[in-house]
């Protein structure tokens, strides 16, 4: 506990030090903020009208903690992966994810190769003795190029190099690794194409096209070809996949299932190539069976612990809120029998209520209080899951506590994100979640980012 409260300590002080440096810079040029803003736009950091980040502060970490982020992460993801497995083999464990019958036969269609999740995020909060995670998104998870982008951009301001005397600042290569996840995929598959053709996939109108355009860019000064492509855009003649008329060898899909689904039509090339292993697709339509919310009511339910070890188990305990799908059943709850409707409703003010297939993750006001989730299952439609509330935050673009904070890690197949050096004292930058995207002047773009004043 100690070691949890000095690093968050030494996390207040790096934050009050950026503050010392701001506030010149803010008290000097009073449109120090709209430049920010108009900088976010112009590199294409929006989701939709809204900017990415609208905090003038990175976000802090001590060695320390990102480390525990690191291995917890990396921890969780791993496990995901072997719950996968083992459902796939299972009926019984299969359908305790609730996954609808359109779901369970593409989750069931060979992918040709064997991660589930070629990348997924983790959405937490970072408490001083635990990570509380709010969320596992194991299909197609947005950040790696908006994060990477906004640390160059929190870079390139005039008081980080001020703050660089004191700290060592490090930022990653997040779309290199996502790239090389990608390709490794591609390997595992039985792609030979030294420069594989990625293809993008998602409809056109998404917010997060965005990002999209930044992988591009980025994917291709590394040396590999993309192109952007709504699911409408592919052609699938039985035995190759072509966007806008080019042969993609990998696509990169960021097309969420539920719409595959819900729009089987339109995605009806894409899905029939995926059967034929005709192409690779990161992530596989295995990815669901982690993604959904009842993913965090498997991992803790008492009678699937013969999957993990004791070591995990107590991760688990430490760091999943206990959840459950919302049905008329009994159940355990950290070793006690309940009759889990009656003790929904006892303990109402303590759990959040979600839907099992939503992306929005609510988040209670009771900050402090246990947390648990219960959930949501589908018959027809998905049940909600139930989980413990998780502790609401107050932002302060200048100021604030680093004790309680909302992160998310990103996790890459077959890769990890690089050691830091160690030092006695270092900050890094990680961005908040896309989630968080917040709103700002909806002033058009910038064509050239505006100097920074000094």
């Amino acid at each position: 506990m100690t070691g949890a409260a000095d690093s968050s300590s030494a996390a207040s002080r790096t934050a009050e030090l950026w503050r010392e440096a701001l506030l010149p810079a803010l008290g000097n040029s009073p449109r120090f903020a709209d430049q920010f803003f108009e900088r976010l736009r112009a590199a294409k950091l929006t989701f939709g009208d809204r900017v990415h980040c609208p905090f003038l502060r990175p976000f802090f970490l001590s060695p320390e903690d990102e480390q525990r982020v690191r291995i917890v992460a990396e921890a969780i993801a791993a496990l995901g992966e072997r719950v996968v497995a083992a459902a796939l083999e299972d009926r019984a464990l299969f359908a305790q994810f609730r996954l609808r019958p359109e779901e369970e036969r593409l989750a069931r269609l060979h992918a040709g190769y064997g991660f589930a999740s070629t990348a997924s995020r983790l959405d937490a909060f970072l408490l001083p003795d635990s990570l509380k995670f709010a969320e596992y998104n194991g299909e197609s998870p947005a950040g790696a190029g908006y994060s990477e982008t906004l640390a160059q951009i929190f870079s390139d301001l005039p008081m980080m190099a001020q703050f660089a005397k004191h700290y060592d600042v490090h930022s990653y290569p997040l779309t290199a690794k996502l790239l090389d996840a990608l390709v490794m995929s591609y390997i595992d598959w039985g792609g030979t194409s030294k420069r594989p053709q990625i293809a993008i996939v998602d409809w056109r109108e998404v917010p997060t096209w965005s990002e999209f355009e930044i992988l591009k860019e980025r994917f291709e000064k590394m040396g590999v070809p993309v192109v952007l492509a709504d699911p409408r855009d592919l052609v699938f003649d039985g035995k190759t996949l072509a966007a806008h008329s080019t042969k993609i060898d990998l696509v990169y899909r960021r097309v969420l299932i539920n719409d595959i689904v819900a729009r089987s039509k339109e995605c009806e090339a894409l899905v029939k190539a995926y059967a034929a292993n005709a192409v690779c697709v990161a992530n596989t339509f295995r990815c669901k069976i982690p993604h959904v919310k009842a993913f965090f009511a498997v991992l803790t339910d008492e009678r699937n612990g013969a999957l993990f070890s004791h070591g995990e188990r107590d991760l688990i305990h430490r760091h999943i809120p206990w959840t459950r799908v919302v049905e008329d059943t009994s159940t355990a709850h950290y070793g006690e029998h309940i009759d889990l409707l009656a003790f929904i409703r006892e303990k109402r003010e303590n759990l959040v209520l979600k839907p099992a297939m939503n992306m929005v993750v609510p988040v209670s006001r009771l900050a402090g209080k246990p947390t648990n989730t219960i959930g949501i299952t589908p018959s027809a439609a998905p049940s909600p899951v139930a989980t413990p509330p998780l502790p609401s935050l107050s932002n302060n673009p200048a100021r604030g506590s680093c004790k309680s904070a909302s992160l998310s890690a990103a996790k890459f197949s077959r890769t990890s994100l690089p050691p830091r050096p160690s030092s006695s004292a270092t900050c890094s930058s990680i961005s908040l979640p896309t989630s968080s995207a917040a709103n700002s002047p909806a002033s058009s773009p910038a064509s050239v980012p505006p100097a920074w004043p000094t």
